[in-house]
């Protein structure tokens, strides 16, 4: 879906709380007291009022709070469908919230990935709703710059599970200056919070220089705040009982979700139809895809004679039924992982209250119908006559409706199966369980006579049971069957069509046909009614949280020491290199008029623009130099990450014109790929190994080798790994298992120097990292700054995209490169980053 669609289909889902209501009552105020309104204001009260329209004018106004209404119309994206960036996603997100009539928000670190320009002007709008609308907002931010930070009224520092001080804004310098602390005056109020109460940074902010420095934990902070006079206004506000009488109506909720059920039906078809339309692609390569595979089945019965005479011509018959059964029933296998990389977007919408889980699977079901009718008449009228089977226009339909109802019941197998797993790894070991069971026990690969009486429940169990029983009934009760006799093994004739069910194992009841229907109708109501269940009830994931300890040498050396080592060699002058035991040699890069465009998308074209190509780039010039770090800046959407995708030539798509040279030489993408490496803003790493082994694992896939005359062993690339391991400090953490995000394994920071690692060992003289410090509060961001700088020291050409720096970070770069948004990836200026106060 698009940023516009998006936010439209959170508005439908919200509504519009109270305002129909307080709109209605002004209303009958201002005819009591005659009282004219005007147009423009009631227009745009009638607007904001308006419930269940498919785009509402709050949806426009919040697009242009956030900035997003430049990628208004494009799509979000994921990892495998280019759309907006990851700043511009994190604004979506919060824009599903505020386009509706909330009024408390919880907002957990919603800066990441964005600049601060674009935060401090967030913030400040939310201030604003807060101020105006009397909302109430509770936000935790990382590495909040000086000036977001003034936009708050109350802070709440948290440490260590204990809350060290709630109150004003005003107050909390006071609170530590009480304490025995004070804020350097080119420190940041934020950053120096989150440092004070750590164990290894309090020290360098002791203000009493007349009493020797003593460690106060987090414990006296608490403790002493208490007694604070902040705190102890708080304790008395607590103390006194809340006044009912001062409660507000809209406080009472009388229902689970606030929009009907009928505007939520309606909301989720339009959504429903709107991805159909959007991946028609997939429909239609199904449906192509069923065709190919119809047509070479029958053309392999083509100008062949389908004889009817013993029971040996009827078991190729019955192979062409169970080829019919095989082929419609995995023909539904596309749901399981359509269904698997919706559910994420399901759960969140479900546990915000948009809508229940049966608005969710009612469109997905009912629209999935019409697409099912097309493919069974595709592959009924493509192979039913070309296969030979009975000619009778009752069992042709009656066929087309057994197909039909196999393709549902396939549907809602996968769909199930996808609601219990919720991930494409488990469903794919445990839903190929389920399938085993039901084909072993289908009663074709293993007869029902031949099942254990253990496992006869596994027969009943089986819905394949059904579609194979009612295909053969509706066969081979067909005249030219029933109408000719075989001999048994008493030598008694028997029908031949009775024969046949008998000795293939199947009921010879005709009523089976319908029993088989209906029974595939029941498996098919069964497995959506699972998969609605499955989504009620179950949660997106069911791991325990564990996080590793904090082992690496940042521990013994400090993180203040850290700050203060980067800043030292923040400059331009020649820093100590440490030798290393493989040999590369220092690049530069220059790039000389760089322009890169892209076709231009769809939704552009059709709100009248003529243009066939889109400019991201336009005639940027500018050079990286070895041993300097270099801070590329600017705000989100202004093409930092799309340049140096362009430099480091991971851009497949596009057109690319300009002049790039390496070392004055023309860039050659075979050679540079040897020589650069690049640290995606992501982590994606293999959880189950360790550290170690992850390098390894990089180093001998990626060095050659020989470099120059030097043979490079087995031996050396270990020990240039353990070299590697110590300059980014996690040779501590060798032997740690990388483990996934957030759920076990190392923590944030501890993996952007993991992904720093691999590069390394790489051995390459060029290094892209695209925000390494995104997601890292203060103290975490120094750490990987100083493995940034330490591979700066090496002599190597380090170029780095960067969003809301601190002071001591952004002091950490030699050079800062900074784009602008109105001319997406043009420099303005190139600058060392030795600041004085008026800059």
């Amino acid at each position: 879906m698009t940023v516009k669609e998006t936010l439209d289909f959170s508005a439908r889902c919200q509504g519009v709380g109270t305002k129909y209501d307080l709109l209605t009552e002004l209303a009958r105020r201002e005819k009591e007291a005659g009282i004219r309104p005007e147009p423009e204001v009631d227009l745009f009260m009638k607007a904001t009022s308006m419930e269940g329209v498919e785009s509402s004018l709050q949806t426009d106004y919040t697009l242009r709070i956030l900035g997003l209404d430049i990628c208004a119309d494009t799509i979000v994206g994921d990892q495998m469908q280019r759309g907006i960036s990851g700043g511009q996603k994190k604004r979506v997100t919060t824009g599903e919230m505020i386009v509706g009539p909330t009024k408390v928000l919880f907002m957990d670190e919603i800066s990441t990935g964005l600049d601060s320009s674009t935060t401090f002007q967030i913030v400040k709008c939310l201030q604003q709703i807060v101020h105006l609308g009397e909302a109430t907002i509770l936000m935790s931010l990382l590495q909040p710059a000086p000036e977001t930070f003034e936009l708050f009224d109350d802070i709440i520092l948290l440490s260590e599970g204990q809350i060290v001080y709630q109150g004003p804004r005003d107050y909390v310098l006071e609170f530590f200056e009480s304490c025995g602390f004070r804020c350097p005056e080119r420190k940041g109020t934020a950053d120096f919070l989150q440092e004070v109460t750590s164990k290894k940074d309090q020290e360098q902010y002791w203000a009493d220089k007349q009493r020797p420095y003593r460690y106060i934990s987090v414990s006296e902070f608490a403790q002493t705040f208490k007694r604070f006079h902040v705190g102890l206004q708080l304790e008395n506000h607590l103390s006194v009982p809340f006044d009912k009488s001062r409660s507000h109506q809209a406080a009472l909720v009388f229902s689970k979700h606030s929009v009907s059920t009928r505007e939520l039906l309606k909301a989720s078809f339009d959504k429903e139809w709107l991805l159909i339309k959007r991946n028609s692609f997939v429909y239609i390569f199904k449906t192509i895809q069923l065709i190919i595979v119809a047509l070479i089945a029958s053309t392999v019965f083509l100008r062949t004679q389908m004889h009817t005479r013993n029971l040996d011509d009827g078991f190729v018959y019955v192979g062409a039924l169970l080829f019919t059964l095989i082929v419609n029933m995995f023909n539904g296998f596309a749901e399981l992982p359509l269904t698997i990389t919706r559910l994420p977007v399901f759960f969140k919408h479900r546990d915000l209250l948009f809508y229940p889980a049966w608005i969710f699977t009612l469109p997905n079901v009912v629209l999935r119908i019409p697409f099912s009718i097309i493919e069974s008449i595709v592959w009924v009228v493509v192979t039913y006559y070309t296969m030979g089977f009975a000619p009778e226009a009752d069992r042709f339909f009656k066929q087309l409706l057994l197909v039909f109802l196999i393709q549902q019941m396939a549907g809602g197998l996968f769909r199930a199966i996808a609601g219990l797993c919720r991930s494409m790894i488990i469903a794919q070991t445990g839903g190929a369980l389920f399938l085993l069971i039901f084909f072993v026990l289908g009663g074709f690969l293993l007869p029902k006579d031949f099942i254990p009486k253990w496992w006869i429940w596994g027969y009943w169990i089986s819905p394949l049971v059904y579609g194979y029983n009612a295909l053969a009934v509706n066969e081979f009760y067909s005249p030219r069957w029933m109408d000719k006799f075989v001999m048994d093994k008493n030598g008694v004739p028997k029908r031949l069509g009775m024969a046949m069910l008998e000795g293939a194992n199947i009921f010879t009841d005709k009523n089976w046909f319908w029993i088989g229907a209906a029974g595939l109708l029941g498996f098919t109501i069964f497995f959506n009614v699972l998969f609605t269940l499955c989504l009620t009830y179950l949660n997106q994931e069911m791991r325990e949280t564990r996080l590793s300890a904090r082992l690496s040498n940042s521990s013994s050396n400090g993180i203040s020491n850290g700050i203060s080592r980067v800043m030292s060699v923040g400059s331009n002058e020649a820093a100590p290199r440490r030798g290393m035991v493989l040999p590369f040699s220092p690049l530069s890069m220059c790039f000389d008029d760089v322009n890169y465009y892209v076709d231009m998308p769809a939704e552009m074209k059709q709100q009248g623009v003529t243009d066939d190509r889109l400019q991201l780039l336009r005639d940027v010039t500018g050079s990286f130099r070895p041993g300097v770090l270099t801070a590329l800046m600017g705000v989100s959407g202004a093409g930092k990450t799309t340049l140096m995708d362009v430099l480091a030539g991971r851009k497949t798509g596009g057109y690319i014109e300009g002049d790039i040279r390496i070392s004055g030489y023309p860039k050659n993408q075979a050679t540079f790929a040897r020589i650069s490496g690049y640290c995606e803003q992501n982590d994606i790493h293999s959880p189950q190994v360790t550290i170690r082994e992850s390098l390894i694992y990089s180093a001998f896939l990626r060095l050659p080798e020989k470099i120059g005359d030097q043979d490079i062993t087995d031996e050396i690339k270990i020990q240039f790994v353990d070299e590697v391991m110590e300059l980014v400090e996690l040779d501590s953490l060798k032997d740690a298992l990388v483990g996934l995000p957030g759920i076990s394994g190392l923590s944030t920071e501890q993996r952007k120097r993991l992904t720093i690692a691999v590069e390394l060992v790489a051995n390459p003289s060029i290094i892209f990292m695209d925000e390494p410090t995104s997601g890292l509060d203060a103290r975490a961001a120094a750490i990987v700054m100083r493995t940034v700088r330490n591979t700066v020291d090496t002599g190597r050409t380090v170029v780095c995209t960067i969003h809301q720096p601190s002071i001591d970070i952004f002091e950490a770069f030699d050079e800062v490169t900074i784009t602008e948004k109105r001319r997406p990836g043009n420099i303005l200026w190139e600058t060392g980053s030795q600041l004085t106060e008026n800059d």
